[in-house]
């Protein structure tokens, strides 16, 4: 097999599937009957629908919610302070991931959900994008393709997540470069810089941007230049989960910026993705805005790991059994509307 290359996903997006209108509509259709005011449970209500329209199915379910967390390094973060942890924290964090003792795990474990980690090539960490592309388009290609292995048959959601010291410096880095404005725009203390730190962030993304102006005007070339192995491999992941019919939940702003910069290849690919919750990352709320998303959770969160995307479980499951479980005025005998 070849490897895979930035025409093939451009290929890719072209011929993303569009939404299962039909099973929406029969999700309405039944709330319409429960017995309750119409619309009275609010955004459980659109969960349901959401969840329908993207699974293709009328009757949509959770029995196999996964969370998937990519870890990768970042060679801005080797070359320059601008974050409060060494780039040695990355691997370290694989491992608390694999014996269990991070805050993702623990939500996993409560809510009967899998968490898949996928470490990526952490001892080659990207180039320091203020010299020049973070990767090569062939990386970059790579990184997206292995993202996509995270998709596999019979997944009811997909919950997606990083772990990569200095990933918030190339997030604020790619939504400035596909947005807009300035730098102290979207930098934010990501693992708890102080004044001084938020100014070398910002110094790094205005470097990153010069050295990198040819990437700008192409959304791949974007991510190529200013990303990380595990924010392309995100981008890869929500393509795939697209093509298997199966809804996203996105969790903070490292995860959000990564696939924001696909909306400039199409504006409606990610219909299948809602934002977990706003991440106390001053940008996070700005590039929701951008892209019209509204999260579901606001709880003043910034760890990333996924956990803000994995809160969301319990929240569908509370929404599908609501739909499923309640009566029907006719069933209840109750009076609906006149």
């Amino acid at each position: 097999m070849s490897d895979p290359n930035l025409d093939e996903i451009r290929t890719l997006i072209r011929e993303l599937p569009g939404p299962d209108l039909e099973a929406a509509t029969a999700v309405v259709q039944r709330q319409r009957q429960l017995t309750k005011p119409p619309g009275s449970l609010g955004r459980l209500e659109e969960l349901v629908e959401w969840l329908a329209t993207w699974q293709g199915r009328k009757e949509p379910q959770l029995r196999r919610p996964r969370v998937a967390v990519f870890a990768g390094n970042h060679g801005v973060a080797a070359a320059r302070p601008v974050s409060a942890y060494p780039v040695s924290v990355t691997a370290q964090m694989v491992r608390n991931f694999i014996e269990g003792g991070a805050a993702i795990n623990q939500l996993c474990q409560t809510y009967d959900a899998d968490l898949r980690v996928y470490e990526m090539a952490l001892e080659e960490p990207t180039a320091d994008f203020t010299r020049g592309p973070a990767m090569s388009h062939g990386e970059g290609a790579r990184a997206m393709a292995y993202g996509m292995m995270a998709l596999e048959p019979g997944l009811d959601v997909l919950c997606l997540g990083e772990m990569g010291i200095g990933n918030s410096t190339a997030a604020a880095a790619l939504a400035c470069a596909a947005f807009g404005g300035e730098p102290e725009d979207w930098v934010g203390p990501g693992t708890g810089v102080d004044r001084g730190g938020l100014e070398r962030k910002a110094a790094a993304v205005r470097e990153a941007l010069a050295a990198n102006r040819e990437a700008l005007s192409d959304p791949l070339h974007l991510l190529c230049a200013l990303g990380g192995h595990e924010l392309l491999a995100i981008c890869g992941a929500v393509l795939a989960a697209r093509l298997a019919k199966t809804p996203v939940v996105l969790d903070g702003f490292a995860c959000t910026a990564a696939a924001a910069v696909l909306t400039k290849a199409d504006p409606r690919i990610l219909d299948h993705c809602v934002v977990g919750h706003v991440s106390a990352e001053p940008g996070h709320r700005r590039l929701l805005e951008r892209i019209g998303k509204r999260p579901l959770l606001d709880f003043g969160m910034r760890l990333g790991e996924g956990t803000g995307a994995a809160l969301i479980i319990p929240l569908l499951r509370g929404a599908l059994a609501c739909h499923d479980g309640m009566a029907t005025f006719g069933d209840a005998g109750v009076s609906g509307p006149v």
